[in-house]
């Protein structure tokens, strides 16, 4: 990408970088904007922790009961309850799925939804508030549609151990492999600790980029070779490590992605219920199936949202 966008854009790099300067001539001015953006989303950001670790604490196994017992029409609370952000519950709905306790549409449904560190991240800049709805409001109704295709359309089509269902039993599904030990205001405190330093570390890359690049070049390519973005977005949301919904949201938030864009990242990444699916599944082609599915799914979405110019 960095290669593209410089071969695009090789007179703009004048204007930001003289022919006797280099990046780190302008290191103070990029730690500066670095601190100062990232100093702000820090008391909304540990507000946000606080709320989603008393979730998580106290409500978990409520969430639990509540994907694992709605029947054919699973996907539906499954698409409400995967707007908690917390990648956890995709990790439970990974197990509950391999235990053949949900669907594959009620899977489907938790993973599309699930935004991982997005929804804290965007709570963290108020301005950013409509889009935060917006975003969890497309992501739902595609949680939905998914889910009702998979399990009601689809779902002769499918092989009766892809399609999933209610053969298993929730008492034998291990869903809490990793109990929390800290208190509630430890765990929003260490939790919104690692996160900031994500966003730090991305603001401060984000900043030689665009020193080096400059604002006007990288603008100027994204607005005219945008139509990748989703394709690119979704391959990165696959990635089940909190760092890529970090990198997607911080491009968002920069202006630097597409709602599309985001929309496709986010709907892949299901933090890391991906990865626990193929620990806990023992089959590796009804893993990649559905990888795949999210993918396709996600990107699908995507295009629709780029293609309509939202």
């Amino acid at each position: 990408m960095n290669l593209l966008i410089l071969k695009h854009s090789h007179d703009a790099l004048a204007p930001h970088i003289g022919p006797d300067e280099t990046l780190f001539e302008h290191l103070p001015h990029i730690l500066e904007h670095a601190f100062q953006d990232t100093i702000t989303m820090l008391p909304f950001l540990f507000l946000a922790y606080l709320l989603i670790e008393w979730i998580e604490h106290y409500h978990s196994k409520t969430i639990e009961k509540g994907l694992s017992g709605g029947g054919k029409w699973g996907f539906v609370p499954a698409a409400i309850l995967g707007c908690v952000p917390q990648c956890g519950f995709s990790a439970m709905a990974a197990n509950l799925y391999a235990s053949k306790v949900i669907t594959l549409g009620t899977l489907l449904s938790v993973f599309l939804v699930t935004s991982d560190e997005a929804v804290p991240l965007l709570l963290a800049v108020p301005e950013k508030w409509p889009q935060l709805a917006l975003l969890l409001g497309c992501k739902i109704l595609i949680g939905l549609i998914a889910g009702f295709v998979l399990d009601f359309v689809l779902r002769n089509c499918l092989s009766k151990s892809l399609a999933g269902g209610y053969t298993g039993n929730l008492d034998d599904c291990d869903c809490h492999e990793h109990v929390e030990k800290d208190s509630v205001l430890v765990a929003a405190l260490k939790h919104t600790l690692h996160i900031i330093i994500f966003v730090f570390a991305f603001n401060l890359l984000f900043g030689f980029f665009v020193e080096g690049v400059g604002e006007d070049a990288l603008a100027h390519f994204l607005m005219t070779e945008g139509w990748w973005q989703p394709f690119a977005a979704g391959l990165v949301g696959l990635i089940p490590n909190c760092a890529s919904s970090i990198l997607l949201t911080q491009l968002y938030i920069a202006g630097n992605l597409g709602f599309g864009a985001v929309i496709a990242g986010l709907c892949t990444n299901a933090g890391v219920g991906l990865a626990v699916l193929f620990r806990v599944n023992k089959s590796w082609k009804q893993n990649l199936f559905i990888t795949s599915l999210l993918y396709g799914i996600g990107v699908l979405a995507g295009m629709l949202f780029h293609l309509a110019g939202i």
